[in-house]
C-alpha cells in the first residue's frame, strides 16, 4: 500500500471518528440528564418496613424499587423533632431545620405572639371558598392552628431542589407537589414549583393564589369528576386471607384508635359520601394515596411533565401511611395491608409513567420525612416498658410548683406544650421582673428529672452554646431557630409517648430524635442507576445536593448533605 492509500486510510478514520465524537457522543451525553426526576416520600414510613411486608408485594412496585435500585439501608435524619413539616422541607431542601426554618408543624412566632401553622400564608388564599376549613381536625390537630386558609412556601427560609431546577433552566423546568396533605405539597414544590393538594372540607384537590390566579381547566375537570366519591357506600377490606398476613390474628387490638364509624377491625366503612368524616376516612386507608396517584395522573398528561428536553420534577408525597400508622401503629393488621396496597398503588405508578415518560429516562428517588415508632401497647407484650406522658400535668409538678414559689408565682408558668416546645409565661415572668434565661434554666433543670423526660434544655442555653457535646445535643441545636422555636426543648425517654392531640387520642405518635423516629429508606432507581444495597450511614440530607450533582446545579443554598457517590456512578 503506498503513502497516498495510507493516507487517504487514515484519514478517512479521522473523518469516521470526527462524525463519532462530533456528532454522536454529545447526543450521549445529552441523554445522561432524564427527562424527568420523580421523588416520592411516603409519609411515616420507617426504614424496615418496605422489607418487612415484602411477603404482598407483586411486580413493578416494591420489588422494582428493591430488586433494581440502590437501596440505602441506614439512612437516618440528624435532627431532633421528626414531624411531617420538617421532614418534607429537610428532603426538598437538603438543610436543617435550623436553616430552613421548618421548626415544627406549629410554633409560636416571637414578633406577633401568635401561634403559626407552618405554610399558613393569610396573603395568599385558597382558590376553593371553604377548602381550607377541615371538618376532620380530630385526625390532623395540626390544622386546628391555622388562623386562615392561605398557604405557601414562603416561610421556608432557603431553597429547595426545584427552586435551583427551575432557576437553572430559565422557569422552563416544569416543578410540581402533590400530595393528601398541604405540607407535603407546598414544601416539595419549593418557592417556584405549584403545589396541589386534597380538602378534605370539599373532596377536591386544591391551591391557593400564590401558584395560580385561578384553576386550569384540567383541575377543574378532575375536580367535576367527583372521583373521591367512588368510594362511597364501600369499605376498605383486606385484599387476601388473614392467614397470608403477619399479624392477621392481631385485628383487633386493645391500644388501637377506635375512631367513630370507622372502627378498629376490617373491614372499616367509608360510609355516605355526606358523612361528616366521609373525607377522613378515604386518608385513613389507601384510598388517599390511590385519589393521589389519579390526580398526579392528569397533572402529568395534561401539564405535558417529561415531554420535552428539559428535565422536570414530580415530587408525589404518599400520606396514607402516617394517619394508619398514628391510629393503629406499624405492627398492625391496617398498616400491614396499607403496605399491600401501596405496592399497588407504586406500581400503576411506575407503570404509567414508563407509558409516558419511560423508566429509562427518569430519575426514580423514594424516601420518607420520619420513620414510625411503636405503640406502647405492642410494645409491652415484647416485654418492653412503654407509655404516655401527659404534658398537661407539667405545671402542676411538685417541682415546678416550687419553682412558682421561689419565684412568687401564683400563676401558670408554664403556658403552653406544643411539640416539642414548652413556652412559658413571658408576660408574666417580665411582669414580676424576673430574668427570662434564668427562668428558662430552672425550669430545665427541674424538667429533666421528671420521669419519662431524657432531656430538657432552654432556647437561652442553646443559642449561647452552652450545652454538652453529645449527639442529642447536636440533633437539638439542628432543629433550634431561636425566633420560631420555643423556651424549652423537650426530648422524652425512649419509648415515650404523647398519645393527647388536643383530646384526640392516638395509638403512635412520631418526633422524637430516637431510631424508630429517624430511620428512613433511601432508594434511587431509574435511568441506569446501578443496583445496590449500602449499608454506610446516611442521611436524607444528601438527596437534594445528590439530585443536583446528577444534573449539574448548584446544591440548594442551605444544603448541609452531601451527594451520594453511587448514585453518580457512570454505568
Amino acid at each position: 500500500m503506498n503513502k497516498t492509500m495510507k493516507f487517504k486510510g487514515f484519514f478517512l478514520i479521522f473523518i469516521i471518528c470526527v462524525f463519532v465524537h462530533g456528532l454522536i457522543l454529545p447526543a450521549a451525553a445529552e441523554d445522561k440528564h432524564p427527562k424527568l426526576i420523580l421523588q416520592i416520600t411516603v409519609d411515616a414510613l420507617r426504614g424496615d418496613l418496605p422489607m418487612r411486608y415484602a411477603r404482598h408485594y407483586g411486580k413493578g412496585g416494591w420489588r422494582y424499587l428493591l430488586n433494581q435500585g440502590t437501596h440505602y439501608i441506614n439512612a437516618h435524619y440528624r435532627h431532633a423533632n421528626t414531624e411531617t413539616i420538617v421532614g418534607h422541607a429537610s428532603l426538598a431542601t437538603g438543610a436543617y431545620p435550623a436553616d430552613h426554618g421548618m421548626v415544627a408543624n406549629v410554633w409560636l412566632n416571637r414578633q406577633d405572639v401568635v401561634l403559626h401553622y407552618n405554610i399558613e400564608d393569610p396573603k395568599h388564599r385558597l382558590l376553593t371558598a371553604g377548602g381550607g376549613v377541615d371538618k376532620s381536625k380530630e385526625i390532623d390537630p395540626t390544622q386546628r392552628t391555622a388562623r386562615s386558609d392561605g398557604r405557601s412556601p414562603r416561610a421556608i427560609r432557603v431553597s429547595t431542589f426545584g427552586d435551583e431546577l427551575a432557576g437553572y433552566t430559565g422557569g422552563r423546568a416544569k416543578v410540581f407537589g402533590v400530595s393528601v396533605k398541604d405540607r407535603g405539597a407546598v414544601s416539595m414544590a419549593g418557592h417556584a414549583g405549584k403545589a396541589f393538594w386534597f380538602s378534605k372540607a370539599t373532596g377536591e384537590f386544591v391551591t391557593s393564589d400564590y401558584y395560580y390566579d385561578s384553576y386550569p381547566e384540567w383541575v377543574v375537570q378532575w375536580n367535576a369528576k367527583k372521583t373521591p366519591q367512588r368510594y362511597a357506600d364501600k369499605e376498605w377490606s383486606l385484599t387476601g386471607k388473614k392467614a397470608e398476613y403477619l399479624f392477621g390474628n392481631a385485628d383487633d387490638q386493645p391500644w388501637e384508635t377506635d375512631f367513630p364509624s370507622w372502627g378498629r377491625t376490617f373491614p372499616h366503612p367509608y360510609g355516605p359520601a355526606d358523612n361528616k368524616y366521609y373525607t377522613t376516612f378515604l386518608t385513613l386507608s389507601p384510598a388517599g394515596d390511590e385519589l393521589t396517584l389519579d390526580f398526579t395522573k392528569a397533572l402529568v398528561i395534561n401539564e405535558g411533565v417529561g415531554q420535552d428536553d428539559i428535565t422536570d420534577f414530580l415530587a408525589i408525597s404518599f400520606s396514607s401511611t402516617d394517619y394508619i400508622n398514628h391510629l393503629f401503629g406499624p405492627s398492625s393488621l391496617e398498616a400491614e395491608e396499607n403496605q399491600r396496597r401501596l405496592d399497588r398503588t407504586l406500581a400503576e405508578l411506575f407503570s404509567f409513567i414508563d407509558a409516558k415518560v419511560g423508566l429509562d429516562k427518569t430519575l426514580i428517588v423514594l424516601s420518607a420525612d420520619h420513620g414510625s415508632p411503636e405503640v406502647p401497647g405492642y410494645l409491652n407484650t415484647l416485654g418492653i416498658e412503654a407509655g404516655y406522658f401527659d404534658t398537661k400535668t407539667l405545671d402542676r409538678q411538685p417541682a415546678i410548683a416550687a419553682l412558682k414559689k421561689r419565684f412568687g408565682i401564683g400563676e401558670e408558668l408554664i403556658e403552653k406544650y406544643f411539640h416539642p416546645y414548652l413556652y412559658l409565661n413571658r408576660e408574666l415572668i417580665q411582669q414580676k421582673g424576673l430574668d427570662q434565661a434564668e427562668v428558662e434554666r430552672a425550669v430545665a433543670a427541674e424538667l429533666v428529672k421528671f420521669p419519662g423526660l431524657s432531656l430538657a434544655v432552654s432556647s437561652e442555653a442553646l443559642l449561647r452554646g452552652d450545652v454538652p457535646d453529645t449527639w442529642q445535643m447536636r440533633a437539638v441545636l439542628r432543629n433550634h431557630a431561636p425566633d420560631r422555636s420555643g423556651d424549652i426543648y423537650i426530648v422524652f425517654a425512649p419509648h415515650t409517648f404523647i398519645n393527647d392531640f388536643d383530646g384526640l387520642v392516638v395509638a403512635a405518635t412520631h418526633g422524637s430524635p430516637w431510631h424508630y423516629d429517624s430511620y428512613v429508606p433511601i432508594i434511587f432507581a431509574g435511568h441506569g442507576v446501578w443496583v445496590a444495597r449500602i449499608s454506610r450511614l446516611v442521611s436524607p440530607y444528601d438527596i437534594a445536593p445528590t439530585l443536583s450533582a446528577y444534573l449539574g446545579l448548584t446544591p440548594p443554598s442551605g444544603s448541609s448533605g452531601l451527594p451520594l457517590v453511587e448514585v453518580l456512578k457512570e454505568n
